[in-house]
């Protein structure tokens, strides 16, 4: 879907591939997607207040913006959507890079579509926070010592919340990942040309670029890291729009998709350097419509980070809420940085599939000094980026950008530099609108490395999703890359990429897309000790059963049991709400009291065996204390990397 439109764009379109029949028709699926996610966000917050987080009042919600729009629609004086413009759409999926893509977010569709969400940290965290409040009819500080599910932004989550509360089902909320993804090609061909690359170089990546494994990955997931890529360069495009179009419109949907990019995840929150650079020539528009500005400006606080960080502050004394894991900063910025530019590099160009991982990994432990080891240790909470560990395959709690689409793109620059030499680095700065496009290129970069000097964790890859895109105009900027899209072993290359990309939604363990129970059975029947089988059957066995995990639990317990407690730490909880509505679970802590406990209404307890001692007292201790007794020893596999564990099911006397 194309949205570049302005009249900087409108001239030098001589021998351009076909790029959209109607580009105004983009521009404003775009802005309706942004400000729709922007109103849920605030219908949340305002439904929370007055106590009416549940269906009816997400009911009326819509019915009311429903109105609106067919009003403003009615009164819109902007030109209407012509009747060939998607005949032309379509023509253009006959050339071969918009057709690779197209076949890709099929593909992508499919499994969102065939699967139910596996996302570990959507069902641990993301949406048991909703199922908590809706239960709740508002949003409240969860009774729970797993952090996630109080202080990490949700953005996403109020975005899922009207469809959890009216279809009570988890199925249709991958459209919220896939809708946004259909965006990434006009926004990165629109960002691109903007800052630098030649509109042909721009045009070939707005193709190459979301087959990223991340973006491809959680096109039809629960993740929450690729959805803040569209908003990241939403936000960007429609700044460097506003400044062309001097529409007060652009201005107030750049403001409202910032905003988003920081409820997305407030990893996102360094990205804000190169927007206020993309958006402070065109702030001179706020004085023309000083009313309507102010109005945006609180519909953006609402939709915003900012909310999730006041009642951090409030309840943990710690704005980011990192204080209550245990993630609060240590060791050295410097050593941070270069650790981890190496491990994100390592991580995008690790293949899609790699099998001597194990081997990796050992060798790794075995050939880095043990001090060395330690040391760099010493500054991150998880052990990945220290000892370059490696997966054996891409999924979406791991990639990032991906091997096909790095490679392609280093390779690309690399020849650039060799090619144009010293004029590769060269900047030119003849106004005040270059000064600040080249600041926009760099504070990318700026903003990358602050992200990278801050991260202790192991996804780091997977995380840097949204600032991908956003780095490629330093590297495509050099004039010699529209060359370069005339070589054969480049467009072989990147052709190789989509087939990658391709290989790797059809295996993918979270939504396979061949016939993977059959794969199952067959391993079953094969009477071999082969690791890698027993690997493969573990793997797709779990994330089969993931999204109804606790299914054997449930089984057990009484028909008409409407409350659960859970003993839990970063457990897929979402699996025992099932079916939504049915039952609520009640997260038990170590100092809760029996008489507590019954006063929640909670019968039945369900523990984790191996958080005893951990997070939890002696289970012993802790069954005298609550007076209870053990009915059922439970064998649950939900994690591949840990195995099988005991679960107990108990009930208070």
């Amino acid at each position: 879907m194309t949205i570049h439109d302005d009249r900087a764009h409108a001239k030098n379109r001589v021998n351009m591939p076909q790029e959209s029949g109607d580009p105004a028709t983009g521009v404003r699926w775009l802005t309706a997607w942004i400000w729709l996610c922007a109103g849920l966000n605030v219908a949340g917050w305002a439904l929370s207040a007055m106590g009416q987080l549940n269906g009816e009042g997400y009911a009326v919600v819509l019915l009311i913006g429903t109105v609106s729009s067919f009003v403003w629609l009615h009164f819109d004086k902007s030109k209407r959507i012509r009747r060939k413009s998607f005949r032309k759409w379509l023509h253009r999926f006959k050339r071969p890079f918009p057709l690779a893509f197209l076949i890709l977010s099929v593909m992508a569709l499919a499994g969102g579509a065939i699967y139910a969400p596996t996302n570990y940290d959507g069902l641990a965290y993301r949406l048991p926070r909703v199922l908590h409040w809706l239960a709740a009819g508002q949003w409240h500080w969860i009774h729970t010592d797993f952090p996630r599910l109080n202080n990490r932004a949700c953005g996403i989550e109020w975005v899922s919340a009207p469809l959890m509360a009216l279809l009570k089902t988890d199925r249709f909320l991958f459209l919220i990942n896939f809708i946004p993804f259909l965006f990434l090609p006009g926004l990165t061909f629109g960002v691109l040309s903007r800052l630098g690359a030649r509109r042909r170089v721009a045009w070939h990546w707005m193709w190459i670029a979301p087959t990223g494994y991340c973006f491809l990955l959680q096109a039809a997931s629960i993740g929450n890291d690729a959805i803040g890529a569209p908003f990241v360069l939403a936000a960007i495009f429609f700044a460097l729009r506003a400044r062309v179009s001097g529409r007060a419109s652009d201005l107030f949907t750049s403001i409202l998709s910032a905003a988003l990019m920081t409820a997305a995840k407030t990893s996102n929150l360094p990205l804000l350097l190169p927007w206020g650079i993309a958006i402070l020539p065109v702030l001179k528009t706020i004085l023309q419509r000083p009313v309507a500005t102010a109005a945006v400006c609180v519909v953006a606080c609402f939709a915003s980070f900012l909310p999730t960080a006041i009642a951090n502050q409030y309840f943990c004394r710690d704005w980011s809420g990192l204080s209550l894991e245990a993630l609060e900063e240590h060791g050295s910025l410097p050593t941070r940085l270069g650790v981890n530019t190496v491990y994100t590099a390592f991580c995008n160009l690790t293949p899609p599939v790699f099998p001597e991982a194990d081997k990796w990994n050992s060798f790794v432990q075995r050939e880095i000094p043990l001090r060395l080891i330690d040391k760099l240790q010493e500054n991150f909470t998880e052990i990945g980026p220290a000892r370059l560990l490696a997966p054996q395959m891409q999924t979406e709690e791991w990639a990032g950008l991906g091997f096909g689409v790095t490679l392609l793109a280093a390779t690309s620059a690399l020849v650039a530099v060799i090619l144009c030499r010293k004029s590769f680095f060269q900047f030119r700065f003849r106004s005040f609108d270059d000064l600040s496009r080249t600041g926009i290129v760099l504070s990318a970069w700026v903003a990358a490395f602050a992200l990278l000097s801050q991260s202790e964790v192991t996804p780091i890859a997977r995380i840097m999703a949204p600032y991908y895109i956003l780095l490629l105009p330093l590297l495509l900027r050099a004039p010699i890359h529209e060359q370069l899209l005339k070589k054969i072993w480049w467009r072989a290359s990147a052709f190789i990429v989509f087939a990658l990309a391709a290989g790797l939604l059809v295996i993918s363990p979270a939504r396979p897309l061949f016939p993977v129970g059959h794969l199952l059975e067959k391993l079953q029947t094969e009477h071999s000790n082969s690791r890698s089988r027993a690997r493969i059957q573990e793997v797709y066995s779990v994330y089969r059963d993931r999204n109804h995990a606790f299914a054997p639990a449930l089984a057990v317990l009484p028909p008409n049991e409407k409350v659960l407690g859970m003993v839990t730490y970063d457990d897929p909880e979402a699996a025992l709400w099932q079916p939504f509505g049915s039952r609520r679970v009640v997260c038990v802590k170590p100092d809760d009291t029996a008489a507590w406990l019954k006063s929640q209404g909670v019968q039945y307890i369900l523990a984790r065996s191996t958080l005893f001692g951990e997070q939890f007292p002696d289970y012993d201790d802790w069954a005298r204390k609550t007076d209870a007794r053990l009915v059922r020893k439970i064998k649950l596999n939900i994690r591949a990397d840990t195995g099988p564990l005991d679960w107990y099911l108990l009930k208070l006397n």
